[in-house]
């Protein structure tokens, strides 16, 4: 079905995934709270989007080429980068472990609330959807 698979599902999909893989790597961190010379790890997806966006005030920000007749960004192709990145230069135990609990918590805490606002919207977009195609209200 061609309303699902639009720009806007696309969005609200990668977002989502994004939320999963920081809900996993922070559970790790939290898992690992006492293990000895654990480092802890975070998701960086932001880091990247700042450095996209920064250059040329979004000039290069790669654009997604539904058709061949569409102009080009004239930046890099293929999709931002997402990725997982461990702070090895950071102790904060004497076990030389650097996860700190309750900031691991927060962190939590925060990501939950992104990811019930992120499925709450698509929730909500398939009923609109379902209500176009029904006719109700």
């Amino acid at each position: 079905m061609k309303l699902l698979n639009g720009s806007n599902f696309e969005r609200l999909n990668g977002a989502v995934r994004a939320a999963e893989l920081r809900q996993q790597v922070i559970s790790n961190n939290v898992a690992n709270v006492d293990t000895p010379h654990f480092k802890r790890s975070e998701v960086v997806f932001e880091k990247y989007l700042e450095q996209e966006l920064g250059k040329s005030d979004g000039a290069n920000l790669p654009l997604k080429r539904t058709n061949p007749k569409h102009m080009g960004s004239g930046g890099q192709t293929g999709p931002l980068k997402i990725g997982v990145e461990t702070d090895e230069a950071s102790v904060m135990n004497n076990n030389v472990n650097n996860v700190d609990i309750d900031r691991e918590m927060s962190l939590l805490a925060k990501n939950q609330l992104r990811y019930n606002v992120l499925i709450h919207q698509v929730s909500h977009d398939i009923k609109m959807i379902r209500t176009a195609i029904e006719g109700r209200s």
